[in-house]
């Protein structure tokens, strides 16, 4: 479960934005925490956050960020991508990700501290990028560190320290020698690649590179820009000769949602890298199939896309980061998928959802901890980010968990708002033409 993530210098966050799933002494919806054992200590973390901001403030970069990093540590270097599916060109063109205002060729940095099979891991990266869009800049990373429970792994600077290797023994490779792999390892060293998924991999420890790279690759997920997003469901054996697969559990929360169609079904051909679904439409003379895309809402798509993500969520205990998740879907499905990660009994695996939004209904004491609230805005200087836990209890500005949270957003109470008016621009237009 993902902790805390932090990151500088990316896009519109010139300074650096610490965004935290560790809870804050707070007494709000105490049973919606999740709860790990670590060694004899509870560790805590929420299941959910909801980011609010006006357009353009960052929210979406804030998701993006934590995509960029994951690509790098599933990649292994800080070279630009090829082939990767994503409607985030960050993660393809790194040269895209430095803030636009900054003059000084300062570090890209990320942060990122998270649990996985009982241990707290924490891994820092600052990587020399140059200034934005310069694609031929001989970028290098320039720190790289790795903190295992609370202890010093390794720290690579412009050299290389290694940490108490005692510490993860358990994890070492067969027929460790720390003395040749400390020599091999500070001798060979590439600005490009990172030390985690060469050096320490091969001669340390592959058990833990393991555990990072599944954690990446399975239990955080990132959905950037939703609406663009299409899943093809996995066709299990037993459908062999069958033409159309339907998944029952995902019709069944269609037809809660509000489906038109009698089902929604997939072809079954593995002849196609996508499969597209289809709406099975009962009529007089029987059964027509039509694309889905055609005979169902927009919302009704989207949401077919979404919610074999929330199931991969529940049941794998993934954190799941999603870029617009209200978007074209009715505020009251996502109320009960706030309700489903805040409930133990459904989230037994503590899964985590994280996602941005404009839609004001969230804001409420009984669905969201102050803490699970967070704001993204800008000032003069780019992107900001806080959440409504940052504020006192007391004083003008202070903040109650009996308070009308929504009302006080649209006053302007927490910021992360702006007031729009177009009309003097409208009332101009016929001069404007003339």
């Amino acid at each position: 479960m993902l902790l805390e993530f932090k990151m500088k210098n990316f896009k519109s966050f010139k300074e650096e934005v610490d965004f935290k799933m560790i809870p804050a002494r707070i007494k709000d919806l105490e049973y919606s925490l999740i709860t790990k054992n670590i060694k004899g200590n509870k560790v805590k973390a929420l299941s959910c956050a909801a980011i609010y901001g006006p357009n353009s403030s960052g929210k979406t970069n804030l998701i993006g960020g934590m995509e960029v990093l994951r690509s790098i540590i599933l990649s292994g270097n800080i070279m630009n991508k090829e082939n990767i599916t994503t409607p985030n060109t960050a993660v393809n063109n790194l040269e895209l990700i430095p803030n636009i205002k900054n003059s000084e060729k300062e570090p890209v940095s990320f942060y990122i501290k998270f649990i996985s099979q009982d241990l707290i891991i924490e891994y820092k990266i600052a990587i020399e990028l140059g200034k934005f869009l310069e694609p031929n800049y001989d970028r290098k990373i320039v720190e790289e560190t790795l903190y295992i429970n609370k202890k010093l792994v390794y720290e690579r600077t412009n050299q290389l320290k290694i940490g108490k290797i005692e510490e993860i023994k358990n994890f070492l490779i067969e027929n460790f020698s720390n003395d040749t792999a400390e020599i091999i390892a500070k001798t060979n060293l590439d600005t490009k690649e990172l030390f985690l998924n060469g050096i320490f991999k091969t001669l340390y420890s592959k058990k833990i590179y393991d555990i990072i790279y599944e954690w990446f690759k399975e239990k955080f997920r990132i959905i950037y820009h939703a609406d663009k997003m299409y899943i093809t469901p996995i066709v299990a054996s037993n459908n062999e000769g069958k033409k159309y697969y339907i998944d029952s559990i995902l019709n069944s929360a269609l037809k809660d949602f509000g489906l038109t169609s009698e089902n929604i079904a997939y072809p079954i051909n593995r002849d196609k890298e996508q499969t597209e679904p289809l709406s099975m439409v009962k009529i007089d003379d029987g059964t027509v199939v039509l694309p889905a895309e055609v005979f169902e809402s927009f919302g009704t798509i989207r949401f077919l896309n979404i919610f074999p993500l929330i199931v991969m969520a529940i049941k794998t205990g993934a954190t799941l980061a999603i870029d617009e998740l209200g978007a074209s879907i009715h505020p009251m499905a996502i109320m009960n998928i706030l309700n489903i990660f805040h409930n133990d009994e459904i989230n037994k695996k503590g899964a985590q959802l994280i996602f941005n939004t404009h839609n004001p209904i969230f804001l409420n004491n009984s669905l969201l901890r102050r803490d699970e609230i967070k704001f993204v805005e800008r000032d003069e200087n780019g992107s900001i980010h806080y959440s409504l836990s940052d504020f006192k209890t007391n004083g003008e500005k202070g903040v109650r968990n009996s308070e009308d949270y929504m009302k006080n957003y649209f006053i302007n109470k927490y910021g992360a708002i702006k007031n729009i008016d177009f009309s003097d621009i409208l009332k101009n237009m016929e001069g404007n033409d003339k």
